[in-house]
């Protein structure tokens, strides 16, 4: 979950360099690479679905290191059990009917900035949130307690490059929304490792060469030898985050001109045409050639494991804004005064301040599809909310099938699309510890941030949940979260947490309670390596199981997400899956106005990468005119944000491109008048909604 992921601009170039076609982003029949790859349990799984579940519980038995966790369901059989429900997640009966350009389902990092910029572009759009809190995985809870309150985080907790203008697509969307998220920051990232402490110091690149002479004894030299090797082999890559972002990315033929300003660096950089495959590719290859000194080794694969993979498995492109960006002397990690629920509060603000709305507790039951088009969605309180233009859905492709119930005679391709998704291979669940705690006579000197990561056994996966945790006091920086003297723990395993031990409990019995206090033991004892009287100091505790996980963050089974190793192409990746290894599915669908957001599109998991899929989508349903405007609006706001003006050769491709976006599927009846090349505002055109823009001008 650390704020890292948008290292993706790379990959962003990747595409702008390969793709010449206007349908490479449309989805395409699957085909075979003959390329190098991970397996997924999907593939390996056996038919029968009552094997496919011990193969997901059997794998946590041997955990070694070189073994790869996913684990995989059919959406199409319906669990044998009924869902938990939790007080203070909200019954879903709220939603009024009404009629929008744009309905986003979800209000996560991807939804909330797919809504605010489809706001700001001028359409009229109504975000959806099944939950009472804003922010998906990105929210904050609280509990009183003798008088006091005490707030605590759920979700992400490890940020870079919020506390100023930046290459964080979350940051860029802050900034192009005008709206500002108070923070403070620290610069390091604390390790409790088998061999003891030691720190990670963000923004020193001298500082990590002597973190290297002293953890790796007579191997230092060797060390920092293969750590510049590396560098040097993907310095063109990493190069590449500040010749196009994220946000120039759009899934049509507009992308020619909103990434045009990229082109100097590729032409005067051409072996960027040679690595391309290597962006998407498993990062281990390439680690696996350049470092051999174990502790380096382990570095990288806990920098990677926060997108679910450690190095194997990972793409080549989740390194590279580290090895640019983290030695760099502004580089800091940021706590959101407040909590983390200030990130889509900021969001929230930005999408209301253009006219876009928010709905919360507002479940969607189903996605309403007419003659192969979706154009609204029905709530669970039985009202129809209709979408002129799209439906955008940022739930994740587990729950989004659910939505889109099967339907005789619907086209084969829908099927197919359906049954993809639903069997993608996921990540495991998540186990969550809060603690509050008395802070009266506690030393912590011995530690300088609020974050930290918690190895037991390096030769054991870092995905296993019983081997790796975090945890994150934000307390000592924020002082709103708990009364004084007083701090507040947020600690939590990682995605491997097997599903189906929780699944035949329930909540409230002595069986449950029993099993909960055994799965966080570790989170426990990962807790008393820096404070040893942690659970003598506890004031009170609350333990999150899978299951609550699930219910408070609405993702089926728990998971942490898509889980679709580097090195192939992913179901439903469009035609780009047959150039490259492009591991995720496409964000566009066989049913026309309908898109998806967040961690299971491009660019990946993390809250800075599922903003950014919520600005491709937005960017997707715009004219190519009203992109450009922005990008060289944004341009303007910070000399960090110059890069993102697509500039002259923007304008020259501009007319070859503008009458073809947005793409076809996502046109209504009110646009085919303008399927030309004349340029149309594609952007909402009722006088009511918002005012109509000239392009022209």
């Amino acid at each position: 979950m650390i704020g890292r992921r948008y290292s993706f601009a790379a990959t962003a170039l990747a595409v702008v360099a390969t793709l010449s076609s206007t349908t490479a982003f449309v989805p395409a029949p699957r085909t075979t690479l003959s390329l190098p790859r991970l397996h997924s349990t999907t593939e390996e799984a056996p038919a029968a679905a009552e094997e496919t579940v011990n193969k997901n519980v059997d794998q946590i038995e041997d955990t070694s290191r070189d073994k790869v966790m996913t684990f995989s369901y059919d959406m199409s059989i319906e669990p044998k059990y009924e869902k938990p429900t939790y007080p203070g997640t909200g019954n879903g009966q709220s939603g009024d009917a009404g009629e929008y350009d744009i309905i986003v389902i979800g209000s996560g990092m991807g939804g909330l900035s797919c809504a605010a910029l489809s706001a700001k572009y001028g359409s009229k759009v109504l975000c959806l949130e099944s939950h009472i809190k804003v922010g998906g995985s990105a929210h904050t809870f609280s509990r009183m307690h003798d008088g006091g309150k005490y707030s605590f985080e759920v979700g992400p907790s490890i940020f870079e490059g919020l506390d100023r203008p930046s290459l964080n697509p979350l940051r860029m969307i802050f900034d192009i929304l005008e709206e500002t998220m108070p923070v403070k920051t620290y610069k390091g990232l604390g390790y409790w490792t088998p061999t003891g402490y030691w720190r990670f110091p963000i923004g020193s690149k001298e500082g990590f060469e002597e973190l290297l002479m002293e953890q790796c004894g007579e191997d230092g030299p060797k060390a920092i030898s293969e750590w510049k090797a590396l560098r040097e082999r993907l310095r063109t890559l990493g190069g590449s985050t500040t010749a196009v972002a994220l946000l120039n990315l759009r899934q049509d033929a507009g992308f020619l001109a909103t990434t045009a300003g990229s082109l100097p660096f590729v032409l005067t950089h051409p072996d960027v045409f040679t690595d391309l495959p290597l962006t998407f590719d498993d990062l281990s290859k390439t680690v696996d050639q350049y470092i051999t000194v174990p502790f380096l080794r382990n570095f990288i694969d806990t920098m990677c494991i926060f997108c679910g993979f450690p190095a194997k498995g990972a793409m080549t492109a989740h390194l590279l804004y580290i090895l640019e960006r983290f030695f760099e002397e502004t580089a800091a990690f940021s706590v959101p005064i407040g909590g983390t629920c200030e990130l889509g509060n900021t969001l929230q603000r930005g999408l209301e301040k253009f006219g876009g709305k928010l709905q919360l507790n507002a479940h969607v039951d189903e996605i309403l599809i007419e003659n192969g088009r979706a154009v609204g969605v029905r709530l669970k309180n039985g009202n129809v909310v209709k979408a002129r233009k799209a439906v955008v859905s940022n739930a994740t492709p587990f729950d989004t099938v659910k939505l889109m119930p099967a339907v005789e005679g619907e086209p084969k391709g829908l099927t197919k699309w359906r049954d993809d998704m639903g069997t993608l291979p996921r990540h495991g669940a998540i186990s969550h510890l809060f603690l509050a705690i008395d802070a009266k006579d506690l030393d912590l000197s011995h530690i300088q941030d609020p974050a930290h990561l918690v190895v037991q056994d390096w030769d054991r996966s870092l995905q296993d949940s019983q081997n790796l945790c975090s945890f994150f006091i934000p307390s000592i920086l924020d002082k709103t979260l708990c009364p004084e003297g007083k701090h507040v723990i947020h600690v939590y395993s990682s995605g491997g947490e097997p599903y189906e031990p929780w699944e035949k409990l329930t909540p409230g019995t002595d069986e449950y309670e029993a099993y909960k206090n055994k799965r966080v033991e570790v989170l426990f004892k990962a807790v008393e390596r820096c404070i040893p009287d942690v659970r003598e100091r506890v004031e009170f505790s609350i333990v999150g199981s899978p299951l609550a996980h699930e219910a408070f963050l609405r993702r089926d089974r728990g998971t942490y997400g898509m889980a679709w190793a580097a090195g192939s192409s992913a179901p439903q990746s469009g035609l780009l899956g047959n150039v490259l290894p492009f591991p995720f599915p496409n964000l566009k669908t066989p049913i026309d106005g309908l898109l998806r957001c967040g961690d299971s599109c491009f660019p990946g998991i993390g809250t800075p990468s599922a903003a950014a899929s919520g600005a491709i989508a937005a960017n997707t349903m715009t004219h190519v005119d009203n992109h450009l405007k922005l990008l060289t609006e944004a341009s303007k706001r910070d000399p960090m944000y110059k890069f993102l003006d697509a500039g002259i050769l923007g304008q020259v491709y501009k007319p070859l491109v503008q009458g073809m976006t947005p793409s076809p599927e996502l046109r209504t009846d009110q646009f085919v008048s303008g399927s030309g090349f004349t340029p149309v505002d594609y952007t909402a055109t009722d006088p009511n909604i918002s005012e109509r823009i000239d392009l022209t001008k």
